[in-house]
């Protein structure tokens, strides 16, 4: 999947991949996808409450060993 912007969210623990996601979010146009890197074992159901609420699109999400991957549009 192409994403227009990585995040590096490794080794944050809850709140901080959330955080750290919003302020990557409001550098996007509208369609454009961030990919995230966590590895907080909350970041799933964080991450997709926050998508959903916040109007964008979980478009895909993985796990690649101990770090989580998701990438989401943003609505």
């Amino acid at each position: 999947m192409e994403a227009t912007k990585v995040l590096d969210a490794k080794g944050l623990a809850c709140p901080m991949p959330i955080v750290r996601t919003k302020k990557a979010m409001n550098d996007l146009q509208s369609g454009e996808v961030l990919e995230i890197h966590a590895t907080d074992k909350g970041a799933k159901s964080d991450l997709t409450a926050w998508a959903k609420s916040g109007g964008h699109e979980l478009v895909k999400h993985e796990e690649e060993g101990d770090v989580f991957k998701f990438w989401i549009k943003k609505g």
